[in-house]
C-alpha cells in the first residue's frame, strides 16, 4: 500500500507520497524474465538500462539472509549483453578498457571499466571472451552501448557492435554447486572463478560463467535467443532449485557493501575515474601496457599527481539503516568533517551479521586514514562515523572463490 506522509509535514496543500509507486507500461523495456519473476512476487522495481529491474520481493533481510545460507535466483536481464566481433575486435575491446586483455583468454571473463578520455569511468561490465575476436560486455547501467558505436564508427574500425539477444539470470549462494550440478553435471564444478563454458540444455543454448554480484559463490547463466527461451530456462532452473530450498531474490545491496562492491551511478559515475575507488581496485587499470586505451593519458598523468580524493569504508552509530535497495537512501549523505561538508557517503545499510550501519564514502585522501572520525548527515539527524577497512568481510574474497 502506498504510504501517504502527514500533511503537517510538507509546506504544500497536497500530501507528499512517501513511496510513490512506479509506472508499468510499454515504453520501459522488460528483462525477458520479467513475466517469470513476477510470478515470484517482485515487490519493488528500478529502472536500469531503461529496463524494469526488480529489487526485492518483499522481505530484502530475509532475502540477504537466504543468500547466505542457501541458494537465490536472481532476474539479471537489465544487464544487456554488447557483443563486439569482426577482425579488429580484439584490438577495439581492448582499446576500450583500462586492462590489458592480452591476459585474458578465450574462455575467461574480466571484470572491467570502460573509461572516457578524462578517465571518468562510463561503465563497470563483467567483460565475456567467446572467441578471439568475439567479446560480450554485460553492462551495469549506462548507455555504454552507444559510446561503444560510435567510437568505433568515428575511428573506422573493421568491428561490429551490437546488442544481442542474450540475457543472464544469477544463481547465487552456498547452495548453488549443488543446484548447478542437477541442471549441468558435475563438470561444472570445474569451470575456475571468472572462467566461462559452454553448455546446451534442453535444447536451449547457454554460457555458464563463475561470476555473480553477491560476494557469495555463484554463477551466471547466459541464455541465448532470451526473448524465446527465457520462461523455459527459468522454469527448468526453478526446478532444480526446489529441492535446494531455492528463493527467487533481488540483487542483495547489503552482501554487497558488505563486500566492497562497487554500484554504477551510486559509488561510481564518469564524474569518478578508477584511481579514486580504493586500494582493492587498482589492478583493474594497466598504465604500464604497450597498448593504447581511451583514458590511459589521462589516467596516466592521475597517477603521477596522485588524487584527491578516494573511496573508503565508513561505520555510522544511530538507529538502523535500511537495506538500500528498499528505497531508504534517495540521495547519497554527506559526509562533514569539523563542520564543513567533505564528502558524501555513495552507499549504506545495516549489516545484519555485523549489527552495525555500514556504508562506502567518497573522501578526500587526508581524511581517508582507518580511525578518522567524521560526521554523516542522514535524514534521521547527524551521526558520528569513523573509517574503517573495506571489504566489510572477507577481505581476501575467498567465500566467492571457494
Amino acid at each position: 500500500m502506498t504510504d501517504v506522509l502527514e500533511p503537517q509535514q510538507s509546506s504544500r496543500e497536497t500530501p507528499v507520497v512517501g513511496a510513490p509507486g512506479i509506472l508499468l507500461y510499454s515504453r520501459l523495456r522488460k528483462s525477458p524474465y520479467f513475466w517469470k519473476s513476477r510470478e515470484h512476487g517482485v515487490a519493488m522495481y528500478s529502472v536500469y538500462n531503461h529496463t524494469y529491474h526488480p529489487r526485492h520481493y518483499g522481505d530484502p533481510i530475509g532475502e540477504y539472509h537466504a543468500l547466505l545460507t542457501g541458494v537465490t535466483l536472481w532476474d539479471v536481464g537489465v544487464e544487456r549483453q554488447l557483443e563486439i566481433s569482426g577482425p579488429q575486435a580484439f584490438d577495439f575491446t581492448n582499446y576500450l578498457v583500462p586492462r590489458d586483455l592480452h591476459r585474458c583468454a578465450v574462455g575467461q571473463c574480466k571484470y572491467v571499466f570502460m573509461t572516457a578520455p578524462d578517465g571518468g569511468i562510463i561503465n563497470d561490465p563483467v567483460l565475456l571472451r567467446l572467441e578471439d575476436n568475439r567479446f560480450w560486455l554485460s553492462l551495469a547501467d549506462s548507455d555504454a552501448g552507444l559510446w561503444a558505436m560510435g567510437l568505433a564508427h568515428a575511428g573506422g574500425w573493421d568491428v561490429t557492435v551490437r546488442e544481442v539477444d542474450v540475457a543472464p539470470v544469477q544463481v547465487q549462494g552456498p547452495l548453488a554447486k549443488p543446484v548447478m550440478t542437477d541442471l549441468f553435471g558435475s563438470d561444472v564444478l570445474d569451470i575456475p572463478y571468472y572462467g566461462m563454458r559452454r553448455y546446451t540444455l534442453d535444447g536451449i543454448d547457454v554460457v555458464v560463467s563463475r561470476t555473480g554480484y553477491s560476494a557469495e559463490i555463484g554463477y551466471e547463466i547466459y541464455l541465448f535467443e532470451a526473448t524465446r527461451n527465457a520462461g523455459a530456462l527459468w522454469d527448468r532452473i526453478w526446478e532444480a532449485g526446489r529441492p535446494h530450498g531455492m528463493r527467487a531474490i533481488g540483487p542483495c545491496h547489503i552482501r554487497r557493501i558488505e563486500g566492497g562492491m562497487l554500484a554504477y551511478g551510486c559509488d561510481i559515475t564518469l564524474d569518478t575515474n578508477p584511481l579514486e575507488v580504493g586500494y582493492d581496485y587498482h589492478w583493474m587499470v594497466d598504465l604500464d601496457q604497450e597498448a593504447d586505451f581511451v583514458g590511459k593519458q589521462a589516467l596516466a598523468r592521475i597517477r603521477s599527481e596522485g588524487v584527491s580524493r578516494q573511496i573508503a569504508g565508513v561505520e555510522m552509530d544511530g538507529p538502523r539503516l535500511g537495506s538500500f535497495n528498499d528505497g531508504s537512501m534517495i540521495e547519497p549523505f554527506a559526509v562533514e568533517s569539523d563542520g564543513v561538508e567533505v564528502g558524501r557517503v555513495t552507499s549504506a545499510c545495516w549489516s545484519p551479521r555485523l549489527d552495525r550501519n555500514i556504508g562506502l564514502a567518497m573522501l578526500p585522501v587526508p581524511l581517508t586514514g582507518i580511525g578518522t572520525e567524521l560526521k554523516v548527515v542522514t535524514p534521521q539527524g547527524v551521526r558520528r562515523a569513523v573509517v574503517v577497512p573495506k571489504p566489510f568481510v572477507d577481505p581476501t574474497k575467498a567465500t566467492p572463490k571457494g
